[in-house]
């Protein structure tokens, strides 16, 4: 692999905007942060929404906004959240495929989340599997367990693969309760992908940010930043925009000679349909 895919997640659904100013949360602030990082170097952004008072929501009209208004201001491959928060119900969760993004993250099982548990049986594994597979969305695998490797098998086992033909995964690692963001534990999981995964990426959430980053770029993997993930740049320093975390990864990646890949090429590599306007 000669080029890195950057990914931006630049909100999430834990932090608040009060303890947090800077967060982006409205689309406005979405846009803007959009735009910023595809110059500093990403290629596809992973979203999560919030209301009016800044809290998460899987409004459906928020949502297709939100899709929108990123494919309009910029090229970046968009992609919505399916976790929402750990207190979505199930059924909603699914809704978000209504927004037509280009791609969506398919959590493969439940995992401890902090002090909460995050909800992912198999029935709503495979009814998303399905559904994105009809809605011509190309799911993101996030695995944030080793056990989440195998249950991604399973779904390509009884599913056949996803549509546009690539299987890309997403390790989560340093979650309170899951998977240690560690270079090690991140290389077992990739000793353990199913030979039909093209192509992988890796988190590290909050200290673990860098160890892993360096990890994933060093084993051919690619790579998720932003304020989801890691609010702070450095030890008393806090993240004032998500571009930081992408220059950052932009500038590390290159110096491994494996520079950001070009929203062009990255569409390429997951096989997202182009849903554009000319």
């Amino acid at each position: 692999m000669t080029a890195t895919l950057i990914t931006v997640a630049p909100t999430g659904a834990e932090l608040s905007k009060a303890d947090v100013p800077q967060l982006p949360t409205t689309v406005e602030e979405l846009v803007e942060t959009a735009r910023r990082c595809e110059g500093a170097g990403a290629a596809m952004i992973h979203l999560h929404i919030r209301d009016a008072g800044h809290r998460p929501t899987l409004d459906g009209a928020l949502l297709r906004e939100s899709v929108d208004a990123i494919r309009e201001a910029t090229d970046l491959v968009v992609q919505l959240s399916t976790g929402g928060s750990v207190h979505d119900p199930l059924e909603q969760r699914l809704t978000v495929l209504d927004a037509a993004p280009d791609s969506c993250s398919l959590t493969c099982g439940t995992t401890n989340f902090g002090d909460d548990v995050f909800l992912n049986p198999w029935g709503f594994m495979s009814d998303l599997y399905v559904q994105a597979q009809e809605r011509e969305v190309v799911p993101e695998f996030e695995l944030f367990e080793l056990g989440h490797v195998q249950a991604l098998a399973r779904l390509i086992d009884r599913h056949g693969l996803p549509f546009g033909g690539k299987v890309h995964v997403d390790f989560v690692t340093g979650v309170p309760g899951a998977m240690p963001g560690t270079a090690a534990a991140l290389l077992a999981g990739v000793a353990m992908l199913p030979p039909e995964v093209t192509s992988w990426s890796a988190t590290g959430i909050g200290r673990s940010h860098l160890p892993v980053m360096a990890a994933a770029l060093s084993a051919g993997g690619h790579l998720r930043v932003g304020m989801e993930d890691n609010i702070m740049y450095a030890r008393g320093r806090q993240v004032q925009h998500n571009d930081e975390l992408v220059a950052r990864a932009a500038e590390l990646a290159t110096l491994m000679q494996r520079p950001p890949m070009s929203t062009a090429d990255a569409r390429e590599l997951l096989g997202v349909k182009d849903r554009r306007t000319p």
